[in-house]
């Protein structure tokens, strides 16, 4: 029976993988198709081509799918009229939320949005409310595996990145499956943020995650049930469809995180 209950498990974090994968794919997809229908085909013209193409490859999307969506856009295939839309708020405690969307439809995703809020029992705000609270970044992710720490400040920082934040610390409880371990992040302004990522990569690096970012000025500090309100809040806000970024600036501990489950 307990062979039985572990594969259970693994069957269903399987599923919850394959369904987050299907969801990423989808939305990378649709700003593939809008960056190419407003700015044409060839990423090397097009930035926001490019950083949609780029987002695909860290999400191991198929070349193939890829290409149909640029198709889909350049060629005029799809006659949705999507706009890009953005929405702030408060979770519980206090926590600043920024939604980013592509939507056909602003009064449906609106609603959904604004459903949301109420459910995990946030408050939705006008626009401006939160956004002063953050910074525009570039936020590259390197795989820790083989990283010598001077060396890669030295990489980033001679190619313009701003700061250099290396994984949190690990105890003894911990997984230290290097494939599963936490990446050093890189910090950058957004308009060195293609010269640093190319450089971490010609340097040999493993990037696991690259893309533009919101960065909040200070974080607050959530525990509790506000903690499970934050998280909840945030997987709902991306389980939209119309949802591409969410972003916040809660504290989570890794106790509470732990405890959450």
């Amino acid at each position: 029976m307990a062979g039985h209950n572990k594969w259970s498990k693994i069957k269903h974090r399987k599923a919850v993988v394959d369904k987050r994968r299907s969801k990423v794919w989808t939305k990378v997809a649709r700003a593939i198709v809008v960056a190419a229908r407003h700015s044409g085909a060839d990423p090397n013209f097009n930035l926001s081509l490019r950083y949609a193409m780029d987002e695909a490859r860290y999400a191991n999307m198929p070349r193939d799918v890829v290409d149909r969506a640029i198709q889909k856009g350049a060629g005029g295939g799809d006659m949705s009229q999507y706009e890009t839309v953005r929405y702030e708020g408060y979770a519980p405690g206090g926590v600043a939320i920024i939604i980013d969307a592509l939507t056909d439809n602003r009064t449906r995703t609106a609603g959904d949005v604004r459903l949301a809020f109420s459910d995990a029992n946030g408050n939705m705000g006008a626009t401006g409310c939160v956004a002063y609270m953050f910074q525009p970044r570039g936020r590259i992710c390197v795989a820790p595996k083989g990283v010598v720490e001077d060396a890669l400040v030295d990489c980033a920082a001679s190619a313009g990145a701003l700061d250099v934040q290396p994984p949190p610390a690990r105890d003894d409880h911990d997984d230290h499956d290097d494939n599963n371990a936490s990446p050093w992040t890189i910090l950058t302004e957004v308009g060195p943020f293609s010269a640093v990522r190319e450089a971490i990569e010609k340097a040999g690096y493993g990037i696991v995650e690259a893309g533009l970012t919101m960065v909040p000025d200070t974080n607050v500090l959530v525990r509790g049930e506000q903690a499970k309100g934050v998280i909840d809040l945030v997987d709902a806000l991306e389980d939209l469809d119309d949802v591409q970024k969410v972003y916040n600036n809660a504290d989570i501990p890794d106790d509470v995180l732990a405890a959450l489950g």
